[in-house]
């Protein structure tokens, strides 16, 4: 299953939820899809990889799990609450995502 295809599964999971909100081409950090939840990114698509805000202790343990790695938005410095998905990794995008728009909505509160 490509990317894309996982993507769209994705945001069909979520779109609708209270506060979700899905844009197929995104304009923030080159993506080409985002979910949002009151207007702020929790999940999106950077080429052809799922990126994820997540709480910085989050990131870091998966990082040392080799799950993935911090996300760079092409400045050079990885983002301490950005996390790519390693393509190899047999998490579920789902449940990272679920995550991700947890983190997002209590950080609004």
């Amino acid at each position: 299953m490509t990317p894309d295809t996982k993507y769209s599964q994705l945001v069909s999971k979520f779109i609708g939820r209270n506060g979700v909100t899905g844009i197929a081409e995104g304009k923030g950090f080159g993506s080409t899809g985002q979910l949002k939840v009151n207007g702020r990114i929790f999940a999106m698509l950077v080429r052809g990889e799922l990126v994820l805000k997540l709480p910085r202790s989050r990131v870091d343990e998966l990082v040392k799990q080799e799950e993935g790695v911090r996300f760079d938005a092409g400045k050079g410095k990885p983002m301490r609450e950005w996390f790519v998905l390693s393509a190899a990794s047999n998490r579920s995008w789902t449940s990272l995502a679920q995550e991700a728009l947890d983190f997002v909505q209590e950080r609004k509160q």
